[in-house]
């Protein structure tokens, strides 16, 4: 299966949306799990993760400045439930 995720992989991290990005992701997770890979294989497949992840993480931060942006003064934060 390490294989078939790497083949999915031709589209640069940079083109895909969040939701194909976490998709993506989410196979990686599951082929270094789940079979035992050659080395050179699994650190390939770890890297597109570690880019996967932080591309990710720039669009989630990029949505939170747009709804900063929009809401303005309204943003009210988001406050935890006291058990």
């Amino acid at each position: 299966m390490a294989k078939s995720a790497a083949k999915k992989s031709e589209k640069a991290v940079e083109e895909l949306s969040y939701e194909e990005a976490v998709a993506e992701l989410e196979g990686v997770v599951e082929s270094l799990e789940g079979e035992q890979s050659p080395l050179e294989d699994a650190m390939k497949l770890f890297e597109r993760g570690q880019a996967l992840a932080a591309h990710c993480s720039a669009l989630l931060e990029s949505a939170q400045l747009k709804v900063q942006k929009l809401a303005g003064d309204m943003l009210i934060p988001f406050e935890e439930e006291s058990e």
